[in-house]
């Protein structure tokens, strides 16, 4: 009956970390990436931490403050670390200021702040390709599986384990710091941030891994960062299509899920849950995108959304204007998800025939064999 116990309360407590990990993981990596100073280190204290949680907290229980804990168990794992290498004298006086500000035992969650948009900007680096910076970004600061990025990308899951390996060892080696950097520097990584706060908002809006089917706390997270990074750069029109992009989508949120969770498509949603507050938030942000003329992707598909919270049923969307706005997507962002999408809208706006015929190209191509929506799109069609 003991062991039984002691069973069950370890899986509490593994379930406890497992759920701690998917919601927390980011923000912990920052703190210490920002105390320390070096990625990997960060990532190991706090795996080390996560062991030494498990055993505990199924014999004491979850603490009140899991983030806390673990940053407290973690900073001390690498203060332990830092003390046994060779770098200790020049980060002495780190250790001994962050032992008299007395952040060494926190009582309760700490306020991260922006450490979070600085590790972005870290790994969002121009020494890494950009594919790498982002995949880096998604793993690190959003926790998503190595699996489910390999998926995003098209590529195996070794591949996509070797490129992160990769980019870790090159922000050691090149010794990228961990800011935000000035202004002069922005035109080489915008692109990259606002591609990985868009794939966050879109690891919580449509979780790619667990039982759930959204997260709200990363969604929040993607549309706070990029709220931040507005008042970084107020006149830069693609963060302001970012941002009524992300609000418009997450303004159907409660509308996505019924009464057991299960996912509900837009063609079935009860519209007036949709958050209509929201919706117009999002167009004045669109507006004010768009009236400066630099049209971008990220405004582009903030108007694609915009048509769609229109439309008081599905049946009255204007899948001519929706089709206009692909044509125009797939000229600033060719690629195979924008042409399937495409080809859906276009199935809506003539006929199915002419959808069909734009996902046999894609099928002949064979860039989206392993991708499922394209085969359920392919099947519904």
């Amino acid at each position: 009956m003991t062991d039984r116990l002691e069973t069950i309360r370890r899986n509490d407590a593994r379930e406890e970390i497992e759920a701690v990990v998917r919601r927390e993981w980011g923000q912990v990596v920052a703190a210490l990436m920002g105390f320390c100073g070096d990625l990997a280190l960060a990532e190991d204290v706090l795996q080390e931490a996560l062991i030494t949680a498990l055993d505990s907290w199924s014999k004491q229980g979850v603490p009140q403050a899991p983030r806390a804990w673990l940053l407290k168990v973690a900073r001390n794992r690498a203060i332990d670390q830092i003390r046994r290498t060779a770098n200790f004298a020049r980060k002495r006086p780190d250790v001994e200021a962050f032992y008299l500000a007395g952040v060494a035992e926190p009582e309760q969650d700490e306020e991260i702040g922006d450490d979070r948009l600085r590790l972005i900007f870290t790994c969002c680096h121009p020494a890494l390709s950009e594919s790498a910076q982002v995949a880096l970004t998604l793993k690190i600061v959003a926790g998503v599986a190595t699996s489910e990025i390999a998926r995003a990308f098209l590529v195996s899951e070794e591949t996509m384990a070797q490129r992160l390996v990769r980019a870790k060892r090159k922000i050691s080696a090149a010794a990228i710091p961990y800011q935000v950097p000035g202004p002069g520097l922005w035109p080489d990584r915008l692109q990259s941030v606002l591609a990985v706060l868009y794939l966050i908002f879109n690891e919580g809006y449509a979780v790619t891994t667990g039982v759930e089917v959204t997260r709200a706390d990363l969604c929040a997270e993607a549309i706070r960062l990029a709220e931040t990074l507005q008042k970084l750069l107020p006149n830069e029109p693609e963060v302001l299509g970012l941002q009524a992009l992300m609000l418009l989508h997450d303004a159907r949120s409660a509308a996505r899920t019924g009464s057991v969770g299960e996912l509900i498509t837009l063609e079935h949603q009860d519209r007036s849950l949709w958050r209509r507050d929201q919706i117009e938030t999002g167009k004045g942000l669109l507006i004010s995108a768009l009236s400066r003329g630099q049209v971008g992707s990220y405004q582009v598909q903030a108007a694609i959304s915009a048509v769609h919270a229109d439309a008081e049923t599905f049946g009255a969307t204007d899948w001519q204007e929706i089709c206009l706005l692909y044509e125009r997507l797939e000229q600033l962002q060719p690629s195979p998800v924008v042409a399937l999408n495409a080809a859906v809208a276009l199935s809506f706006a003539h006929s199915p025939h002419a959808g069909l015929c734009k996902l046999q190209i894609l099928a002949a191509e064979g860039t989206l064999a392993n991708y499922q929506p394209f085969h359920v799109a392919h099947a519904d069609i």
